[in-house]
């Protein structure tokens, strides 16, 4: 994968907003220590978690709805 786009990402994420929360809390996740998901070369973390996205690694936590 040459480069890594939005909308690669957002076949695997609900929407933009989900996509930005997911990221970051992986970005975390890699710089306290966190395995990366897919082989990186010298991307910056978030490029690496964003390529892990697009490559479907990563699996959206989604609330469970309640019916009230």
């Amino acid at each position: 994968m040459a480069r890594v786009t939005i909308e690669d990402c957002l076949k695997n994420v609900d929407n933009r907003f989900a996509l930005v929360h997911l990221a970051a809390k992986r970005v975390r996740q890699v710089r306290e220590g966190a395995d990366l998901l897919v082989k990186s070369s010298k991307n910056e973390d978030v490029v690496t978690v964003l390529r892990e996205i697009a490559a479907n690694r990563i699996v959206e936590d989604r609330p469970e709805e309640s019916e009230e």
